[in-house]
C-alpha cells in the first residue's frame, strides 16, 4: 500500500513537469514556424543542443568556474550568515548594534559594489566569490535572526520553569525553532547564487582560456552573435541554479521530515 502511495506520489510530482515541458516545446517549435521567426531572434531547440555540443568545451570550462564560485560564495555566506544570526539573537545590544549595518550592506546596490571589490582584490574567483556571497548573504541572515527570536512564549516559560541555561534553551529550543527558517534562507541564497556568480563573472571575471567564467562565455556569445550558444549558456546557467536549489531542498527535507510539521502529514 505504501508503495504504491510513494509510486502515485512520485507520478504527481515527476509527471506534469514532463507534459508541461513537452508542451513547451511544441508551442516553441510551433510559434517558430507560424509566425516565421528567424533564429537569430529564437532559435529552435535542436539548434540550441547543437550549438551547445559544438561549444561544449567552452561551456563546460566556464560551468566549473563559475560552479566553483557558486560553491564558495554560497557555503561561505551559509556559515558566516549562521553564525552571525547567533551573535545578532544572543542579545537586543547585538541586534540594534549590528543588524542596521547588515541592512545598510544589504541595500547598498552591488552594481556600485563590485568594481570596488574588483579594484580591491583583483579580477579573478576571490572577487566573484566576494560578490556571490553578498548576494547570498542577507536572505539566510534575515530569516535565521528572525528563527532564533521568534520562540513561543509558552515554551520560552517552560525553559524558565526548569531552570534552563542560555545554552541549553539555544540548542533545545531556539536552533531548532530557527533550523526551518535558516533552510529558508539557504533556499532563497541557492536561488540567487548562480545569479551572483554569473554577475561577478562579468566584472571581475578572467577573459582568457579555461578560466573565463559562465557569465564571460554568455558576453562573448553575445558579442559574436552565437545567439543558440547563447541560449546553451543560459540553459547551462539554469542548470547550475537547479542543482543548488535542489540540493538545499534535499538538505531541507533530510533535516526536517522526521519532526517538523511540514513534513508530519500522514497517511489516510
Amino acid at each position: 500500500m505504501s508503495q504504491s502511495l510513494s509510486l502515485k506520489q512520485l507520478n504527481v510530482i515527476v509527471l506534469p513537469p514532463i507534459v508541461f515541458g513537452a508542451l513547451m516545446l511544441a508551442v516553441w517549435y510551433l510559434s517558430i514556424y507560424l509566425f516565421n521567426i528567424p533564429d537569430y531572434q529564437l532559435p529552435a531547440p535542436h539548434q540550441i543542443v547543437e550549438a551547445g555540443m559544438e561549444e561544449s568545451s567552452t561551456l563546460w570550462s566556464g560551468t566549473l568556474q563559475t560552479a566553483l564560485a557558486c560553491v564558495i560564495g554560497f557555503m561561505t555566506s551559509a556559515i558566516i550568515g549562521a553564525v552571525l544570526s547567533l551573535a545578532l539573537a544572543s542579545s537586543r545590544w547585538a541586534y540594534n548594534g549590528i543588524y542596521p549595518y547588515v541592512l545598510i550592506l544589504k541595500m547598498t546596490p552591488v552594481i556600485v559594489l563590485a568594481p570596488i571589490i574588483t579594484l580591491s582584490f583583483g579580477q579573478g574567483l576571490t572577487s566573484i566569490t566576494i560578490i556571490t556571497f553578498l548576494i547570498c548573504f542577507f536572505p539566510i541572515v534575515a530569516n535565521t535572526t528572525m528563527g532564533l527570536i521568534t520562540i513561543d512564549k509558552n515554551l520560552e516559560d517552560l525553559f524558565k520553569v526548569y531552570q534552563a541555561s542560555a545554552r541549553q534553551k539555544l540548542i533545545n529550543l531556539q536552533i531548532p525553532n530557527a533550523m526551518p527558517y535558516y533552510l529558508t534562507g539557504l533556499k532563497i541564497a541557492a536561488a540567487l547564487t548562480p545569479i551572483g556568480a554569473l554577475y561577478g563573472d562579468t566584472i571581475a571575471g578572467m577573459g582568457s582560456g579555461d578560466k573565463a567564467g559562465l557569465g564571460f562565455v554568455v558576453v562573448i556569445f553575445s558579442t559574436q552573435l552565437k545567439i543558440p550558444a547563447l541560449y546553451a549558456a543560459a540553459f547551462t546557467a539554469c542548470t547550475i541554479g537547479f542543482v543548488f536549489v535542489g540540493f538545499v531542498s534535499w538538505l531541507h527535507w533530510w533535516l526536517l521530515h522526521n519532526w517538523h510539521n511540514s513534513y508530519s502529514l500522514k497517511d489516510d
